[in-house]
């Protein structure tokens, strides 16, 4: 049984960092949750960062499994696991699915700015500009004023507008304020 602090946490990824093993931080982190009571890092959180570390090892089946469990266990998480279960269905060559799952997310209602971002992020790599244009757009005005998040949002919708060849418009203009 563990209680999961967020210093525990932080040295487990520094020293998979320093060794470039992602596939051992991916398991390590999933003993990590089969572990899990409780603590200052909920285990969906757990889960998504498990995932990442498939994806950096190259095992994208694998941290499609890890998404799917932050989903179902609906633990605080900063990016709604749905967004990186999207980016690796287009990674695993299933884009209807993905589409499918960004869908969902939409329809849902409210996504945060860190999701809309990963989202944008994800559909500009797969070569929809224009509805990662509107994800950044939409991130971009939910976002708070002066935020980081809102500052990512702007800087990728601006490359994502000249992408498309669009004119400037006032979002734009916020760009130059929030640098």
């Amino acid at each position: 049984m563990a209680y999961v602090t967020r210093e525990h946490l932080d040295r487990l990824l520094e020293r998979a960092l320093l060794a470039d093993d992602h596939e051992s931080l991916a398991r390590r982190l999933e003993a990590l949750v089969e572990a899990y009571v409780s603590g200052d890092v909920p285990r969906a959180a757990i889960l998504v960062l498990a995932a990442e570390a498939w994806r950096q090892a190259e095992q994208p089946a694998r941290a499609l499994d890890c998404f799917q469990r932050a989903v179902d266990d609906g633990g605080e998480t900063g990016v709604d696991p749905r967004a990186g279960i999207a980016d690796t269905l287009f990674e695993l060559e299933r884009p209807d699915e993905a589409r499918e799952m960004i869908s969902e997310l939409r329809g849902d209602g409210e996504v945060s700015p860190a999701t809309a971002l990963t989202v944008a992020e994800t559909l500009a790599a797969y070569g929809d500009l224009g509805e990662a244009h509107v994800w950044a757009t939409d991130g971009a005005r939910a976002a708070a004023q002066g935020s980081e998040e809102r500052a990512a949002l702007l800087r990728t919708r601006y490359l994502i507008r000249v992408d498309l060849g669009l004119p400037e418009d006032e979002l734009d203009a916020l760009l130059d304020v929030s640098l």
